[in-house]
């Protein structure tokens, strides 16, 4: 997304709401009447006769009712988009702001509402997402994954993009945010973590358990939803939003799903997109676990590893590390020898490619000094193929 200019005037705003409030006038109808008017404005300022041109009589009379509903939604979204003007904001289906990604979809959103910090509309358009998705109730393996794959991804520079449901969206957005926030105050690592869309108005956070966590992704990435203010939880709305969820997403990475969950829509929207698909192979008895193989089945790429996804996808070629190492401590008595190694892992979670492309180190003398510090105690390895640093306080 391009940094937008927010210059929406409120005649304008209330046009827009209009158009996508007529009955009977879906978003295709919708983009049919911009293609041949060019602003909703000027759609209602068309003669009966010249609409019916393009919509049918019935269609033509939504269009020239005004809805009992439009002052009051006017009046809500006007507010919030003054309440935060550099937080706040609607994106047309024409701003030059508008996520490109979504106009290839067959259905891209009439509006989007979008809430988040004033620098993260400088990113550039060109960054990788990836949509993460899954059960709503995971094992606790398929919470750890998905935290874990997350925070490697976001931290080889990929931005990851969920729904904020509860289970593996909020594990995916936990793993995002902590990849960031330890360097959330530094300009120079401000990065967009994560992205949730959202089934509801952006006035409104569901679950509500979810507040903090919405609060945190509205301060280091994006919250994002095409359905008005106030719009309540509405079953209907949450496997719609799933397009464009893949819309945004350079691929989607199913982390674990039973055969009924919503997450196979994701991963369908995806496919239909031509856009790849990576699971995450489970136990062959576990429920949670029957999604994933059914997709690897189908063509999906099995994963063990982010690095399986980023070298699918060639982050590490297109991206730059996203946080630069730290200077080396000053030494103390007890202190360990601060090699590359430990270094990389100040702070972040990484996998073996990951480590590599840090430290510079060859395959073999990785992996030597990798179980030499494992056996000292000053790193473990942690399921996926990640490695952590253990920071030991002492006395």
């Amino acid at each position: 997304m391009s940094n937008p200019s927010n210059d929406l005037t409120r005649e304008e705003l209330a046009a827009w709401l209009r158009l996508e409030m007529a009955p009977g006038v879906g978003n295709r109808t919708a983009r049919q009447l911009l293609l041949a008017f060019g602003l909703p404005q000027n759609v209602f300022d068309a003669s009966a006769h010249t609409l019916e041109q393009v919509v049918t009589p019935r269609q033509r009379s939504g269009l020239q009712s005004i809805p009992p509903q439009l002052p009051e939604l006017l009046e809500t979204t006007w507010r919030w988009l003054q309440s935060a003007p550099l937080r706040h904001r609607v994106l047309t289906l024409g701003d030059p702001a508008y996520p490109p990604s979504l106009l290839e979809m067959e259905d891209p959103p009439l509006l989007l509402y979008v809430r988040g910090p004033e620098w993260a509309w400088t990113q550039p358009a060109a960054r990788q997402c990836i949509a993460m998705v899954g059960s709503r109730n995971p094992t606790t393996q398929g919470s750890i994954n998905a935290r874990q794959f997350a925070a490697a991804l976001t931290q080889a520079g990929m931005t990851i993009v969920s729904g904020l449901a509860l289970g593996v969206d909020a594990a995916a957005h936990e793993g995002a945010l902590s990849a960031v926030l330890p360097n959330a105050q530094e300009s120079d690592h401000r990065h967009i973590a994560t992205i949730a869309v959202v089934g509801t108005g952006l006035d409104r956070v569901y679950p509500s358990q979810h507040r903090h966590l919405a609060h945190q992704i509205s301060d280091n990435g994006l919250l994002i939803s095409e359905l008005p203010l106030g719009t309540p939880p509405i079953s209907n709305n949450f496997p719609k939003r799933n397009r464009i969820i893949a819309g945004l997403s350079s691929a989607t990475l199913v982390v674990e799903a039973a055969m009924q969950s919503g997450s196979l829509i994701t991963a369908r929207l995806t496919n239909e997109q031509g856009k790849d698909v990576f699971a995450i192979p489970g136990l062959i008895h576990s429920p949670q676990a029957r999604g994933c193989h059914a997709l690897i089945k189908q063509g999906a790429k099995l994963v063990e590893t982010a690095d399986d996804i980023l070298d699918e996808m060639h982050a590490f070629s297109a991206r730059p590390p996203l946080f630069t190492p730290p200077p080396p401590r000053a030494p103390t008595a007890n202190a360990v020898e601060e090699d590359d190694i430990l270094l990389a892992l100040q702070g972040a979670t990484l996998g073996l490619d990951a480590l590599q492309v840090r430290t510079g180190m060859d395959i073999s003398s990785l992996q030597a000094k990798l179980m030499e510090h494992e056996i000292e105690g000053h790193i473990a390895r942690l399921p996926g193929g990640l490695f952590q640093r253990l920071v030991r306080n002492e006395a």
